[in-house]
């Protein structure tokens, strides 16, 4: 993202200033629709990263959004940003702002008005583009680590299908004008290719449905709940996603500690941004319990998703009111814990996929070219 020229940026009669930008904003702002997705984590990064730097140099919030505005490209975020200020200029809060739009959370109205009301807004924002670059780095590490592995992997599943839906048929066809008996391999891929072939598109029919039923359903309460126990299931994948998500819980918490937002406000907040099942259910019953006096450890040491040593490092937190502190340091924990397994397991995927299409494609053209053995054999 291009760098900011402050020196570069005029002030102007304050009256100018807003009618100008009114009339700028009012064509920017026409018949222009976002929809209802979230703005990208990489732009709300260096969106309040820039914005905190700014501010904490003293410069006021208006003419630190508009710096922060001219600093990207795209229409639509121009057009958000632009709507933003424009709110800011009329009087309103940035928290007040934010609130009613679709592109941002309720955990970063809640986090930004609270910075607003303590003065430490610079402060707040730093945090929120530490929180967002922290997300950002976490999925591309993972992202990182499976790339190659699935690519791979689908390499070999289109090298499969490709030799069963048109290397196979066509040996099958010279087998036919030849007669005699296939050994048992032959035979077996030959009937498999003749099966692939005949319900080939009830395949891709089945596998449409599965698509369409997952996209209409993710959102559902009851699909969330057996999605969220059947992969918690899978040995090693569920490990890896249950710490995922206790590093996210983890690093959301330290934000909301160190910004002082009052427990139950901090916990509702999580609630609404990880929006995965078992710590949505938690977090209720939590909320529940606090309210009638409970500590946080002592609530979630009640579900069995969460670790002995998370609870234990959460209480420990509560005795010597350093919660912030703790909750980075599982953060941390957990984040570097997720790497080194989706590393490991990168590592150790990669040649049992290339094994696989070898022995694979191995097996295919043995059993193709048998039957031509056997027959020259035979003269």
């Amino acid at each position: 993202m291009p760098s900011i020229d402050i020196s570069n940026y005029k002030q102007k009669k304050k009256a100018t200033e807003i009618a100008g930008a009114a009339n700028v904003f009012a064509f920017m702002s026409k018949d222009i629709s976002f929809g209802d997705g979230q703005l990208a984590d990489k732009k709300k990064e260096a969106f309040y990263n820039e914005l905190s730097t700014l501010i904490n140099s003293g410069i006021d919030i208006k003419t630190a959004l508009d710096l922060t505005a001219s600093s990207f490209t795209h229409e639509k975020d121009l057009t958000l940003f632009a709507d933003i200020q424009k709110e800011v200029i009329a009087g309103k809060s940035l928290s007040e702002t934010l609130q009613h739009n679709k592109k941002f959370s309720s955990y970063e109205f809640y986090s930004i008005r609270i910075g607003e009301e303590t003065g430490r807004l610079g402060e707040v924002l730093n945090e929120l583009a530490k929180y967002f670059k922290s997300k950002i780095t976490q999925r591309r590490k993972i992202i990182g680590a499976i790339t190659y592995p699935l690519l791979v992997l689908s390499t070999s599943f289109a090298a499969i299908f490709f030799m069963i839906k048109f290397v196979v048929p066509m040996f099958a066809d010279v087998f036919k004008r030849f007669g005699g008996k296939l050994p048992y391999i032959t035979s077996l891929i030959v009937s498999f290719s003749d099966w692939f072939d005949k319900y080939i598109f009830l395949l891709l029919l089945i596998i449409i449905s599965l698509i369409a039923f997952y996209l209409l359903n993710r959102k559902k309460t009851w699909f969330k709940k057996y999605a969220a126990l059947t992969l918690l299931r899978i040995p090693i994948v569920g490990e890896i996603l249950k710490k995922i998500y206790l590093a996210r819980f983890a690093n959301t918490m330290r934000l909301l500690t160190g910004t002082n937002t009052p427990l139950l406000q901090a916990l509702g907040m999580v609630k609404q941004m990880i929006t995965f099942y078992p710590i949505e259910q938690s977090l209720i019953k939590a909320e529940k319990d606090i309210l009638l006096g409970s500590s946080l450890s002592a609530t979630l040491a009640k579900d069995d998703f969460y670790p002995k040593k998370f609870i234990q490092m959460i209480k420990i937190a509560e005795e010597v009111n350093k919660l912030e502190y703790f909750f980075e340091q599982l953060s941390t924990q957990y984040t570097e814990e997720v790497e080194y397994k989706t590393n490991a397991i990168s590592g150790l995927l990669e040649p049992l996929i290339i094994i696989f299409l070898g022995l694979a494609v191995g097996v295919i053209l043995i059993a193709m070219y048998l039957p031509m053995f056997q027959m020259s054999n035979s003269f």
